[in-house]
């Protein structure tokens, strides 16, 4: 079932364009694949957390693929894809697929938020990162939609299951909280 994207504040259409990702059918798969540029995608059913988030914004008509090339080509040396990966250059069919890249991107052109205990910091829309056990980095959007306690955000993320909507904020160590909800 595919819902609608509302019109409305750009967060609230990043949160319903990150809900509708939790009805498909996705198989956690982070290979490397040699995808179209601009607008390109791995397969609809395979994907990994941050396909949820590039899914999400593509919805919206906002390219990371694209965005973050561009920003890449522009300032290499400021992605960490040297020092993480050893790369020389720029890989449009990966780059935006890696979460630290992520993390700089919308360092860079949105804002970098206040890491914090506090669920009434994190609003519809922003994006969050952790370090998982064996230091995976991890991405995720959270929503409108509350826990049982009635505070804590709900997340859309992928981390092993596909697309889900679960209570995972303070699961883990929290490495990044970020607001990017451009223009466009």
């Amino acid at each position: 079932m595919t819902l609608p994207v509302q019109s409305g504040p750009l967060s609230a259409q990043l949160v319903n364009a990150a809900l509708e990702r939790t009805s498909h059918n996705v198989r956690y798969d982070g290979s490397y694949l040699a995808i179209s540029y601009p607008g390109g995608d791995v397969p609809d059913d395979i994907g990994v957390c941050t396909d949820v988030v590039i899914r999400s914004y593509r919805r919206l008509g906002i390219d990371l693929q694209k965005l973050v090339h561009e920003d890449m080509l522009s300032s290499f040396d400021d992605y960490p894809s040297r020092r993480i990966w050893g790369l020389e250059r720029t890989d449009s069919n990966i780059d935006h697929r890696r979460v630290p890249n992520l993390q700089r991107f919308f360092s860079r052109h949105g804002r970098s938020l206040e890491v914090s205990s506090r669920s009434d910091n994190y609003l519809p829309g922003d994006l969050v990162t952790w370090m998982l056990p064996g230091n995976l980095p991890h991405i995720g959007i959270v929503t409108d939609r509350k826990f049982s306690d009635g505070q804590t955000p709900l997340i859309v993320h992928n981390i092993g299951a596909g697309p889900k909507l679960e209570n995972i904020l303070f699961r883990y160590e929290i490495t990044g909280h970020y607001r990017y909800l451009p223009e466009h």
